[in-house]
């Protein structure tokens, strides 16, 4: 049976996939938010570069997470990407953005909470550091 802290960790993993994953339709079909959004940072010329570029960083992110030996590079991967949406949402966009009453802005922040927690929760397979954690 699984542990109560390995359900948690499988729980934040699926909800940062899920936000993740379900942003990927309107940057792949250019919804008029996500052209707006990346065309503000970015500028006309490179608005559909940042949303697709984003948007396949978004989907390895969500892949690797889900799989229980790369949950901690799909892990550092969200939590980098959403500090750019973040400081973003802090300097050019806004914590809302055209009326979505900051919706955007609380789910990067979910992504930011749940991905670091997940990380944390793996730190054990990540390469560079687990030489550095008691055994045990």
């Amino acid at each position: 049976m699984a542990s109560s802290v390995q359900l948690i960790g499988w729980a934040a993993r699926i909800a940062v996939a899920a936000i993740l994953l379900q942003t990927l339709f309107f940057k792949f079909t250019g919804a008029e938010e996500s052209r707006y959004i990346f065309t503000t940072l970015m500028g006309p010329e490179l608005e559909a570069y940042g949303r697709i570029g984003s948007g396949v960083v978004e989907l390895i992110a969500a892949v690797l997470i889900l799989i229980p030996q790369t949950a901690w590079l799909g892990s550092l991967i969200a939590v980098l990407t959403i500090l750019g949406a973040i400081f973003s949402h802090l300097t050019r966009l806004g914590i809302e953005v055209k009326g979505d009453g900051g919706l955007l802005f609380a789910l990067a922040l979910v992504v930011l909470v749940l991905g670091t927690l997940s990380l944390l929760l793996n730190r054990k397979d990540i390469p560079f550091i687990s030489a550095f954690l008691p055994s045990g």
